[in-house]
C-alpha cells in the first residue's frame, strides 16, 4: 500500500533514489528545523531543487515575546537530501516580527 510520502516523490533523472515532492520537502525542512532547535516553526520563505535534493529558507521564532511583534524571528538556509533529510543548515539572519527589508 502506498504512503502518502510515496505518492508525492518524483522519480530522479539518474536512476537513483526518488526525489520527494516541493509540498513535501517544504513540511519536511520546516518540521525538522525546529524539532532541531526547539524553536516554533514558521515558514518556508524560499524552496529550491538542487542536484543533490533541496534548498529551503525557513524562518523561526527564536526568541517569543510579549507583545508578539517584539519577538525575534530567524531566517535558516536548511539542505536536504533527496529524500527529505537535513544534511545542514546555517542560519542566514535575525529580525524583529514584522520588520520589513528594505
Amino acid at each position: 500500500m502506498a504512503t502518502e510520502e510515496n505518492t508525492e516523490q518524483k522519480k530522479a533523472g539518474n536512476g537513483g533514489p526518488e526525489r520527494i515532492a516541493a509540498p513535501t520537502a517544504m513540511r519536511h525542512a520546516s518540521g525538522q528545523l525546529a524539532q532541531m532547535l526547539q524553536c516554533e516553526p514558521g515558514s518556508v520563505s524560499a524552496l529550491k531543487a538542487t542536484d543533490d535534493g533541496w534548498l529551503a529558507d525557513v524562518e523561526v521564532v527564536e526568541i517569543e515575546r510579549v507583545p508578539d511583534t517584539a519577538s525575534v524571528m530567524a531566517s535558516y538556509r536548511v539542505y536536504l537530501d533527496g529524500q527529505g533529510r537535513i544534511t545542514g543548515y546555517e542560519r542566514t539572519r535575525r529580525y524583529g516580527r514584522g520588520q520589513i527589508d528594505r
